[in-house]
């Protein structure tokens, strides 16, 4: 079994994985954590709770969001720095595009940082609960009531719908910007190809699917929710409709988390209580990277760019890195 470095924390880990060379955990108390080489770095981001965070380009500064209603970036050598504020907001979405372009939502609003000290409001007739920026960064996908709905943040022009009925709760692009794909409250994923607007559903999910990431090469989607991870196939013109999706890591608790390795073929899932397996898509053979332990849901989770070391984090605060580097 790979070398696990345990952490321990008083707060629920929203995210984890690296900035920079140190493994980071963003918590529910409003701190950031960096550890590195036994050293612990205490970042405080936020008057109140963290509510969700993405990695920056390059990795070297971590976004992190709250009930505060701030933006804050947490860097490297544990300074930090307000990039945006909404007084009286909860920001609860956040998305960052290749050029480092931040987009960030409360409620019904999604404002877009174009420059310093510009950003754009981009008005929603219902709550936001998904934001995405396309492989180039230009556009912006939002999930909300009935549709995922496309921007330009740089025009001026009018967005265009996808419209599905029901709650979309979360959306995507594939990494070839050639699909769209959102997760829905009803246990479903919806998706839409983007040279026609081709409808594609997915669904089968004993569980709302919280946790979404493409595999290397975006060959395949892989996805939380089910009794391990499910891999729809993105290969051909039609992506997944008329192909069978592929099961890994098969156990009988609900995966909660899904990481997909940088550069190899393989995904990571945690599940309900705690376990984390390591999973090869070709053979679905599986290793045991974390084994069940105290039972708390697998929160966050993120490998390292060279795929050698898997930050985690649960509901109880229990967090880690497994190292693969001697495995």
């Amino acid at each position: 079994m790979p070398r696990v470095i345990p952490h321990s924390f008083d707060a629920p880990v929203i995210w984890a994985g690296f900035v920079g060379e140190a493994a980071c955990f963003a918590l529910g108390d409003g701190t950031v954590r960096l550890e590195r080489d036994g050293a612990s770095t205490t970042v405080v981001a936020h008057d109140g709770a963290i509510l969700t965070a993405a990695l920056l380009p390059k990795g070297q500064a971590l976004l992190t969001a709250g009930d505060d209603g701030r933006v804050v970036e947490v860097r490297a050598d544990g300074t930090s720095i307000e990039r945006a504020r909404q007084k009286g907001k909860w920001i609860d979405q956040l998305a960052v595009a290749p050029d480092g372009t931040i987009a960030y939502a409360s409620g019904r609003s999604v404002w877009v940082v174009l420059a310093p000290g510009k950003e754009k409001l981009l008005a929603h007739e219902r709550a936001v609960n998904g934001l995405a920026f396309a492989p180039k960064g230009l556009r912006l996908a939002t999930a909300t009531y009935d549709m995922a709905r496309l921007f330009y943040p740089g025009t001026e022009g009018k967005p265009t719908d996808l419209a599905w009925k029901g709650s979309h709760i979360g959306v995507v692009f594939s990494p070839d910007g050639r699909y769209v794909v959102s997760t829905m409250q009803e246990m479903a994923l919806h998706g839409w190809r983007m040279a026609d607007a081709k409808h594609m559903r997915m669904t089968g999910y004993p569980a709302k699917v919280r946790s979404f990431e493409w595999t290397v090469g975006g060959k395949w989607l892989a996805t939380s929710g089910a009794a391990g991870a499910i891999l729809w196939p993105f290969t051909g013109k039609d992506g997944p409709m008329g192909q069978a999706p592929k099961e890994l890591a098969i156990y009988s608790r609900l995966s909660t988390r899904v990481a997909a390795h940088p550069s190899e073929d393989v995904v990571a899932t945690g599940f309900e209580d705690g376990l984390i397996l390591a999973s090869r898509i070709e053979d679905q053979a599986d290793v045991v990277l974390r084994k069940a332990e105290a039972g708390a849901p697998i929160t966050a989770m993120a490998w390292d760019a060279p795929g050698i070391r898997l930050a985690f984090g649960a509901q109880d605060g229990a967090a880690g890195v497994v190292d693969l580097s001697k495995s």
